[in-house]
């Protein structure tokens, strides 16, 4: 990748949150972390998996964005969105294009709705 030119996507990072509903019981959800970035996605592969009678598919993807105060905060409990999808974040590493300037996330979303 050179550049910019390919950070034709926008992803919005989420972190898990913790919580208390008033009556001592833990809420668990996700809130936004930052603001959307842009990213380049590259889908790596595709698994459909037969489970107790139901079919679950899935898209392994890798996504490349800037190398930021927000984006090097993120660790694999946080997940991303885009394309309509949720993706949960499998690894995080330096991009080989550009030392400390990118950042590669591996990712996989469920495709089965």
């Amino acid at each position: 990748m050179s550049g910019a030119a390919k950070l034709d996507r926008r992803v919005q990072f989420q972190r898990q949150i913790i919580g208390d509903d008033g009556f001592g019981n833990v809420i668990v959800g996700w809130a936004d972390h930052g603001s959307p970035v842009s990213a380049s996605r590259t889908d790596v592969s595709d698994t459909e998996k037969a489970t107790a009678g139901s079919i679950e598919a899935s898209l392994l993807s890798r996504c490349v964005v800037r190398s930021t105060g927000l984006t090097r905060d993120l660790d694999p409990k946080d997940r991303l969105t885009q394309g309509g999808l949720t993706w949960n974040i499998l690894g995080i590493k330096e991009a080989k294009d550009g030392r400390h300037r990118f950042l590669e996330i591996t990712a996989r979303a469920r495709t089965d709705g």
